[in-house]
C-alpha cells in the first residue's frame, strides 16, 4: 500500500464499525476537514475496487463528521436520517479516496449535509445525508471543542 499523503493524521475514534473500516485519516485545510482511506483487500469486491458498500460507509462517516467541524459546533453523535449516495466511478484497490463535505442547512433538530469524494483525484463518489441532531452546546462549550480532539494534525 502507498503511503498517506502528507498532511493527513489519523483518526483518533476508532472503535466497533469504524476500527474495522478504517482506518481513516483527516487533514484540515483552514475551512474544511478532508477525510481519506486507502483502498485495501478488505474494502473491495471481487473486481478489485472499493465495494459501493465501503464507499457509503465512507459517506455516512464524512458528512457528519466534516460537518461538526465546518460548522465549529458539537453536536454529538449525529444518527443517520437519510443518506443518498451516486457511484461516478470505481475506486481501484490501493487508490487514495478523499472527501469533502458541506453543510447545507441546519435546523435545530437536522444536519443537511452533501459531500463528494476522489480516487486518485478522480471523481467517485457524490452523497447527500440528513442527521438527527441531539444537542448543540453552547458558545462556552464550542470554544472548547477542538479538531486535534480527535486528529493529530502538525
Amino acid at each position: 500500500m502507498s503511503a498517506v499523503p502528507e498532511g493527513f493524521a489519523p483518526f483518533k475514534l476508532a472503535m466497533g464499525f469504524l476500527a474495522v473500516n478504517g482506518p481513516l485519516y483527516g487533514r484540515w485545510d483552514g475551512t474544511h476537514l478532508l477525510l481519506g482511506f486507502r483502498v485495501d483487500d478488505r474494502h473491495c469486491n471481487p473486481g478489485m475496487v472499493a465495494h459501493g458498500g465501503m464507499l457509503a460507509t465512507f459517506a455516512d462517516m464524512l458528512l457528519p463528521i466534516a460537518s461538526r467541524f465546518q460548522a465549529k459546533a458539537d453536536m454529538g453523535f449525529l444518527p443517520t436520517v437519510n443518506l443518498t449516495c451516486d457511484f461516478l466511478a470505481p475506486a481501484p484497490k490501493g487508490s487514495w479516496v478523499e472527501g469533502r463535505a458541506e453543510v447545507v442547512r441546519m435546523t435545530r433538530n437536522l444536519l443537511f449535509a452533501q459531500g463528494a469524494a476522489t480516487a486518485d483525484g478522480e471523481p467517485c463518489l457524490r452523497a447527500n445525508g440528513i442527521f438527527k441532531i441531539k444537542t448543540v452546546k453552547d458558545a462556552a462549550t464550542i470554544a472548547n471543542f477542538s479538531i486535534k480532539s480527535l486528529f493529530d494534525f502538525d
